[in-house]
């Protein structure tokens, strides 16, 4: 007669080395980068003169890091902008401060006001300017923390991005 020792093992003899799984990525939700963004957003709108202006550049500043995440204040001037780019592996959530920023995405294009909040997920291109008269203002959140901004040629906009079969 066999004991369930000599069938299945010792269940009590660990093997010399364990094996741990590997703990899956830090991803921050959506939700919590978009209340980031409004937190900061608040705490910039109330104290404007923390912002800083450049007439060559768009102006920026971290305003706060950490293991999943990072939190930039920028601002821009009539007439200044990203060009097409997307963040890497990062994804964005960014919220209007003040003045009037406009997006083209993929989507299409879209002016910008304060109190919006945009969303875009990793590899995502778009682009950002400010075609208004007046200075805007904005808070960005990405996470993972940003570690690349690809420059593209253009954004596409939802129509090109479907081939058309002829």
């Amino acid at each position: 007669m066999s004991s369930d020792i000599t069938v299945a093992g010792d269940p009590l003899a660990a093997p010399d080395t364990l094996a741990l799984p590997t703990a899956p990525p830090i991803r921050t939700g959506v939700g919590r980068l978009a209340g980031l963004a409004a937190r900061y957003a608040a705490e910039v709108a109330a104290a404007p003169h923390t912002v800083g202006f450049d007439p060559v550049s768009r102006w920026y500043r971290l305003l706060h890091s950490a293991d999943d995440h990072e939190v930039w204040l920028l601002s821009w001037l009539p007439g200044q902008g990203t060009g097409a780019h997307d963040h890497g592996g990062s994804a964005g959530v960014f919220a209007v401060v003040s003045g009037e920023l406009h997006e083209q995405a993929g989507s299409g294009e879209r002016v910008l006001r304060p109190g919006v909040t945009r969303v875009s997920g990793p590899g995502a291109v778009h682009a950002i300017t400010n075609m208004g008269t007046e200075p805007a203002v904005s808070v960005h959140v990405y996470a993972p923390r940003l570690t690349a901004m690809t420059p593209h040629d253009g954004v596409r906009t939802a129509a090109e991005a479907v081939p058309v079969a002829g």
